[in-house]
């Protein structure tokens, strides 16, 4: 019976530690079956089985599209981006081949304006310091890229959300609200759906053929206890003025009398046609 029992014990044990360790994708590389996708990461390997230790059979470059053909259940974690494998088809040449590839390299979003292609995907994750704590963290780094063609124009990098704060993803093309030689404006998203869980806004101008990345914005509130918020006023906004955008930030907490205290404040960076100062 005392054998039983420290059997029962040791799998309840393993039971729990692999639970502990099990590993979930991250939503925003949550591709739908039978829908287009593009590759992000250039020299992309294509296996023949969804694993690290299969055999490599090609290899991808950016902008490549791919056909989604199978989520397969195994989740691949490298630092803190962690994806599933997907069966995938794609052409080369006049063939149309198969394989396998790790979801990470994929685009989490796409769009193409005027003869452009614009790619947003998450490239990597970095060791960094944290001065205040003095201890190493990890951060993911997203990019954005834009391609004519076969050929890479300009690409940007900026920090992004990393855990639960990757469970969304959004990547939209906006005027250029009514900024100096500013051809139009891209806007970049990713976010979470828990309360209190960060969601991140990463602006970035297109001209000239150039990109050039905005001050990163960031919002994050539990119902009914707090907010941080944080937007841009372009000039073509109410509130905007010309050649200049104002990043407007609203904190509000909950005392211990239930009663809500707000703060304000804002900064205001002047464009001059082809970059911003603050002022």
């Amino acid at each position: 019976m005392k054998t039983l029992l420290t059997a029962l014990l040791i799998l309840m044990l393993q039971f729990f530690a692999a639970q502990e360790n099990e590993v979930y994708a991250d939503g925003v590389f949550g591709f739908e079956e039978n829908k287009a996708q593009k590759i992000f990461t250039d020299w992309t390997r294509v296996r023949l089985d969804p694993g690290v230790n299969a055999q490599i059979t090609d290899s991808l470059q950016t902008n490549q599209q791919v056909m989604i053909l199978k989520k397969e259940e195994t989740v691949l974690k490298l630092g803190e981006r962690a994806a599933n494998w997907y069966k995938i088809s794609y052409q080369k040449g006049e063939n149309t081949l198969e394989g396998y590839i790790w979801g990470g390299n994929l685009c989490v979003g796409y769009r193409n304006k005027n003869g452009y292609d614009f790619l947003f995907g998450l490239s990597k994750t970095i060791d960094r310091k944290n001065k205040e704590y003095n201890q190493i963290e990890k951060q993911n780094i997203a990019g954005i890229k834009v391609l004519e063609g076969n050929t890479l124009i300009d690409e940007v990098y900026f920090d992004t959300g990393k855990g639960e704060e990757l469970s969304s993803a959004s990547f939209n093309i906006e005027s250029s609200h009514k900024l100096q030689n500013v051809e139009f404006t891209l806007k970049a998203m990713v976010s979470g759906e828990a309360c209190g869980i960060a969601s991140y806004d990463q602006y970035v101008l297109f001209k000239d053929k150039k990109l050039i990345t905005l001050p990163q914005l960031m919002n994050v509130g539990d119902a009914g206890a707090f907010y941080h918020s944080e937007e841009y006023v372009f000039p073509n906004d109410k509130g905007g003025v010309p050649n200049a955008f104002i990043l407007k930030v609203e904190d509000m907490e909950v005392d211990e009398k239930d009663r809500e205290k707000k703060k304000h404040s804002s900064r205001t960076y002047l464009w001059n046609g082809s970059s911003y100062k603050l002022k």
